[in-house]
């Protein structure tokens, strides 16, 4: 990994003798009213979740069916104003959330749309909301306070009704052309499901890395992150696209994760500490509406790569699909996936997806020898105009399945999921 580190800022240091950077866009500032966006994204969301008859002990225990429902309506409202002018400028951010429970009932929660009581029934509504206040000078900006963040080693997740927030402070600089950097501490982090500050109990999360494009087809990225009492990481990424002609392009992509156990809570499932890597590399072929991806995945070293407590979203890896992440230790995984953009045909708008993935040599608990597959099948609609444009309807089904409970007991899920995203300002 050192070397990968060295490269990357011989390769920095290159980008600044080379290129010019880019103009300054606090010198652009209009002002902390004039440059203000407020959005509401409105999403209502259908997710049932059935074991088959196989539900956990654990759920058991609890009073859970085996199969679990839900149905919300969801209201995520984002406030961000302008910077001032001059050379620093400060502006605000706000975050405020609302959940409201359609449908549920006891027994039938546990699927992560809504928080749920002693009793096992959802919560019938819940809220949540923050504020951040933010530094530019030139094309760089220090945020503090609740933010998202889509970091490859520190990513809130968006899989439910609510994302997660994050607490902490964030910079991020494009200076040089090409050139994105990301330096930050978090000391907080809200689960989706959940009201209060730290409910995934973070103590602190330090990151930092960065992002060149080196042509318009080539792009490398390279972070580190340490989480008190779990572990540090490395991650790197290549992304190349190629072009064949107007219609045809190859993208490849590659992933690798590095992860070692630096406190008492990251263990394996044998309790030994981490020390593992996590691999992925993709092919996607593009021809006209179709797109066909094969992709390969692999766990080496010691327990399953683990994330979470560094957001729910922090696992860029090709075969991290619907339902499991196909990353217990040893676990060798494939890909295949096929995409269907309908606007060729007419229709703008309608896409459809659908993939397979198969994992084998699973260390868990039992076995070194676990398997699962996962099959997914995903249709969306976006309305292209009118009154109602930008209106998304989609369908999201995945199979799964796994005699040796490798992520978890086999199950089948169905998301509907309805969103329009509201521009007030």
């Amino acid at each position: 990994m050192r070397v990968m580190k060295w490269s990357m800022i011989a390769l920095a240091v290159s980008a600044g003798t080379s290129q010019f950077a880019v103009a300054s866009s606090q010198d652009e500032a209009q002002g902390f009213l004039e440059d203000s966006k407020l959005n509401v994204k409105m999403r209502n969301l259908y997710f049932s979740r059935d074991y088959r008859n196989t539900e956990s002990a654990a759920n058991q225990a609890a009073g859970l069916r085996h199969d679990q429902r839900e149905w919300g309506q969801g209201f995520i409202g984002t406030f961000e104003s302008g910077f001032t002018q001059g050379t620093i400028g400060v502006g605000v951010d706000a975050i405020g959330m609302l959940g409201l429970k359609l449908d549920s009932g006891r027994g039938y929660s546990g699927t992560g749309l809504f928080p749920t009581g002693s009793d096992n029934r959802s919560q019938d509504e819940y809220s949540k909301g923050g504020a951040a206040v933010k530094f530019r000078v030139s094309n760089t900006v220090l945020k503090v306070g609740d933010q998202f963040t889509s970091l490859p080693v520190f990513a809130t997740d968006d899989s439910r009704l609510l994302p997660e927030t994050a607490q902490g402070a964030l910079i991020t600089s494009n200076e040089i052309k090409g050139l994105t950097l990301h330096a930050g501490r978090f000391t907080g982090l809200d689960a989706q499901a959940e009201t209060n500050h730290d409910s995934l109990h973070l103590k602190s999360a330090n990151v930092v890395g960065g992002t060149y494009a080196i042509t318009d087809g080539l792009s490398t990225s390279l972070y580190y992150s340490k989480v008190e009492d779990y572990w540090r990481k490395y991650y790197a990424n290549v992304n190349w696209a190629l072009p064949i002609s107007d219609k045809q392009g190859l993208v490849f992509d590659f992933n690798v994760y590095d992860t070692k156990s630096e406190g008492s809570e990251a263990r394996a499932f044998d309790g030994d500490k981490l020390d593992n890597r996590a691999y992925s590399l993709s092919g996607a072929y593009n021809i006209g509406a179709h797109t066909f991806t094969v992709a390969y995945q692999k766990i080496t070293g010691d327990g399953d790569y683990q994330y979470g407590v560094d957001g729910g979203g922090s696992i860029f890896l090709s075969n991290s699909v619907a339902r499991s992440d196909f990353n217990a230790e040893d676990e060798k995984s494939w890909q295949l996936r096929y995409d269907l953009n309908f606007a060729e045909f007419g229709v703008p708008g309608l896409t459809f997806m659908t993939r397979y993935v198969r994992g084998t040599d699973a260390n868990v608990a039992g076995t070194n020898n676990g398997k699962e597959w996962e099959r997914d099948v995903d249709i969306k609609y976006v309305l292209q105009e009118g009154p109602a444009k930008d209106l998304s309807f989609r369908v999201r089904q995945a199979t799964y399945r796994s005699s040796d409970a490798v992520y978890s007991n086999s199950l089948d899920e169905l998301r509907l999921i309805v969103e329009y995203p509201l521009s007030i300002l």
